[in-house]
């Protein structure tokens, strides 16, 4: 039976409820990620297979994010990494890229102002060239920054005109300035220096334990290229307006079950 037939199924007579809570006690007897990445993918889809414009496939993944957070903070995941907008994304439709920008002002604004932001103690983080989004956006952004900037018990970063390959130049142009400026030496040049460098190399846990991608795609499309090196990687193919608890669930007990030997 497909994996959607059976949630369905679950779903149908009142078990999945059930379900949830038998893999929430499994996962409890187990370490749990640290840092979980999240590719947010088929929002388009979704609009399309519901006969509907992409602008109501995204504010539907939208009202997503607000439950993901909230699942994660309730199993006491302390940092999840959000991938919303590449830079490739800027070449879709300038309709559609403004209607994205739309919401992530909206959205920024909201989640800065939210109750459970500050009950939970959420430092809201943005990595990527925020330079390339409109000012408005950029506002916005800031905006949610300050409210939460002295928070450290849990960090929820969106990976916005994001690039993994990019993100990698712009560290290597931070290194280089310090060698040129006479700060460091060549030699001093290493793994830790360069993701020091890295937007996310103030987070307490850099790296993604687990990197979850939905709509089924099987690839990581330049997200956290160089701290993805040694995730452990879950695709789902539900589309990520319709991702459920169950998914995140069934993904952390998936990662449970890996043993991760880091090359060894």
């Amino acid at each position: 039976m497909p994996l959607f037939k059976f949630y369905e199924y679950l779903s149908k007579f009142g078990a999945l409820r059930l379900y949830e809570r038998e893999l929430e006690s499994k996962i409890s007897k187990f370490p749990l990620p640290k840092h979980v990445g999240i590719i947010m993918d088929g929002n388009r889809r979704l609009a399309k297979k519901l006969g509907e414009n992409p602008e109501i496939g995204h504010n539907l993944g939208a009202s997503k994010v607000h439950e993901v957070i909230n699942w994660c903070v309730s199993l006491g995941i302390p940092t999840i990494t959000l991938y919303a907008f590449s830079l490739e994304n800027f070449e879709r439709p300038e309709k559609e890229v403004k209607v994205l920008m739309d919401l992530f002002e909206r959205e920024f604004i909201e989640i800065a102002d939210h109750p459970d932001v500050h009950n939970d103690q959420i430092r809201v983080s943005v990595i990527g060239r925020r330079e390339m989004l409109p000012k408005y956006v950029q506002e916005a952004i800031n905006y949610a920054e300050n409210k939460t900037k002295n928070y450290s018990k849990h960090f929820v970063n969106f990976a916005i005109a994001y690039g993994g390959q990019q993100e990698i130049i712009d560290s290597v142009k931070k290194i280089a300035k310090q060698v040129k400026n006479g700060e460091i030496e060549i030699e001093d040049i290493n793994i830790d220096l360069i993701s020091k460098n890295l937007y996310t190399g103030d987070l307490p846990s850099p790296n993604p334990d687990l990197i979850i991608r939905t709509s089924g795609e099987e690839r990581i499309s330049n997200f956290l290229t160089w701290q993805s090196c040694y995730s452990e990687l879950y695709f789902c193919e539900t589309y990520w307006p319709t991702f459920r608890k169950v998914d995140l669930l069934r993904s952390i007990r998936e990662y449970q079950k890996r043993e991760r030997r880091y090359g060894k």
